[in-house]
């Protein structure tokens, strides 16, 4: 069991999503994102979340994501956050605040 210092020891932050790739590389369908975490700056993550999001809807999203995992090398990219979504029927739902707040706050 997980217990509340684990759950304390992520970082998860909201950011805006300011740019969107074909991520060909990639060994599963996903795309390359470049996000804005406020003060934390502007961050990569590679996201398999193309089933159910075009490139087009995710310009201006705002999504949580955890920010203090090491970066991990996928193909050629560095991805220095993880996007949260849950595995849902017909792909990925990313996780989003209810409404618009500032990029760089912290769930908690």
């Amino acid at each position: 069991m997980a217990n509340i210092d684990d759950f304390l020891k992520l970082d998860i932050r909201v950011g805006t999503i300011v740019e969107v790739k074909e991520f060909e590389k990639a060994k599963k369908p996903a795309y390359q994102l470049k996000i804005d975490f406020g003060s934390l700056g502007i961050k990569k993550s590679s996201a398999q979340i193309t089933a159910l999001y075009s490139k087009e809807d995710l310009i201006g999203k705002q999504i949580l994501a955890v920010v203090n995992f090491p970066p991990r090398q996928i193909a050629d990219f560095l991805s220095e956050v993880l996007v949260l979504g849950t595995y849902s029927e017909g792909g990925v739902v990313l996780v989003v605040p209810e409404q618009k707040v500032k990029n760089g706050d912290k769930l908690g």
